[in-house]
């Protein structure tokens, strides 16, 4: 052995439901168990398998408040379910003659095969490497031996934070500069919080605090950021940019001096906008996979992403302004994306599983498009983004119009509905006027 395995903690998932689950578990080595779909079940889910549709019968995966009324989850049941899962787990232990869950972890030579199972798929497997306990195993360690360490205590936030206490107590406009590295991770994570804390989920108005960072930021740079922040990076940055963006504004341009055309190359990583729900992502240069994975909210310019962009998209906007990867608008239920279609072969990467390809033709669509590739001028310099608004004619018939098919039937209705109260409105006023 090479005496890693006291330094690290291994956690096992993946339909682990009851204690006998944990048990194996705990033997094969781990010692952390993450639980979904059990936990999920205790709340109400009734695996309808419908959680990137935003239509969950039963309230939990969506954000419509209709549905959402049908919650009934309660977190006493959740209480009661771990209760009953570590009684049991107990018992297992009891009965095998240890005491705590501890002292059985990586013991391997404690699991043997059933071979009344005997299915002809599983017939011809060997399982002795993964049932053999290592050499070496008496004298080092084969679970997680060293403390945690609580690494928070210097982070960039923390002086972040310090530099806007203006800011969070009477909205002062706040500037700041910094360099990042890679090591800086969830950078705008804790000052978010403490934003929430102050002010509530509405955050601080525009450009409140403002940032400026150099450098390659680390993972998740700009996550859950609120309102009233905006995060300016002349560098590049890591996966999950932007992860569940609540509000903030992030921008990401090349560095400055940079040779290299900034449309050509990727300037982020992968995830990016995971889970967003508000604000604007604005990004010179290309992104890596899973661009706006799951955005309910958040506008977003880029130019150029990986496959599966849009990736169980429920809202918002994305405009893209170059080339993407397979897969795009996979599981895409809801918001609207711009594809800058120069090759004329984005149906080819497109999956049309649910959503509809067009032109943008009417004046509101070329509107919503130029005023976001505007924006994105504003911001980030780009000369992607001058080149099409300086011959916008030429630009704008050469975009596709993303749409999922169940969110233009649900705007559809909306509008059929205020015309219809529009019409009544109408009516009132003519029948009203006559009898005046």
């Amino acid at each position: 052995m090479n005496n890693l395995r006291g330094k690290v903690r291994l956690q096992a998932d993946g339909q682990l439901k009851t204690a006998r689950d944990v048990i194996i578990a705990a033997l094969l080595g781990a010692e952390e168990f993450g639980f979904a779909t059990s936990a999920l079940i205790v709340l109400g889910c009734v695996m309808m398998r419908k959680c990137h549709l935003n239509t969950c019968p039963v309230g939990i995966a969506t954000q419509n408040p209709e549905l959402r009324k049908r919650y009934r989850g309660k977190t006493e049941n959740l209480i009661t379910f771990f209760r009953f899962l570590s009684e049991e787990i107990r018992e297992y232990l009891a009965e095998m003659g240890f005491r705590s869950l501890d002292s059985i972890i990586g013991r391997a030579d404690l699991l043997e095969r059933n071979e009344e199972v005997n299915h002809w798929k599983i017939r011809n497997i060997d399982l002795s490497g993964l049932l053999t306990v290592p050499a070496g195993s008496e004298t080092n360690a084969v679970f997680s031996a060293a403390g945690s360490i609580n690494s928070i205590g210097d982070v960039m936030d923390r002086g972040l934070i310090a530099e806007a206490e203006g800011a969070l107590a009477d909205s002062r406009p706040v500037e700041m500069s910094r360099s990042i590295c890679n090591t800086d991770r969830a950078t705008g994570a804790m000052l978010s919080g403490r934003v929430a804390e102050r002010c509530g989920s509405g955050g601080l108005p525009d450009r409140t605090i403002s940032c400026r960072f150099t450098g390659s930021a680390g993972q998740s740079f700009g996550a859950f950021l609120a309102s009233g922040i905006e995060f300016h990076l002349e560098g590049e940055a890591n996966d999950f940019l932007g992860k569940g963006l609540s509000g903030g504004r992030i921008i990401v341009v090349p560095p400055e001096g940079s040779l290299f055309e900034a449309d050509l190359n990727v300037i982020i990583g992968n995830t990016a906008l995971y889970g967003a729900t508000a604000g604007e992502v604005f990004i010179s240069g290309m992104a890596g996979e899973r661009f706006a994975v799951r955005n309910s909210g958040a506008i977003a310019v880029v130019e150029g992403a990986g496959n599966h962009c849009c990736e169980y998209m429920t809202g918002g906007r994305v405009v893209v302004l170059g080339s993407t990867g397979n897969n795009f608008a996979a599981g895409m239920s809801g918001g609207i994306a711009y594809v800058l279609n120069e090759e004329g072969d984005f149906d080819y990467y497109c999956n049309m599983g649910m959503v509809e390809l067009s032109l943008v033709e009417t004046s509101s669509d070329k509107n919503e498009l130029v005023g976001l590739i505007s924006d994105h001028y504003r911001y980030t310099g780009s000369k992607k983004a001058k080149e099409i608004l300086d011959n916008r004619e030429k630009y704008l018939e050469r975009f596709i119009k993303v749409t999922p098919y169940d969110y233009k039937r649900v705007v559809e209705e909306q509008k059929l509905e205020e015309i219809k109260r529009k019409m009544a409105d109408v009516e009132m006023d003519v029948e009203y006027g006559d009898k005046i």
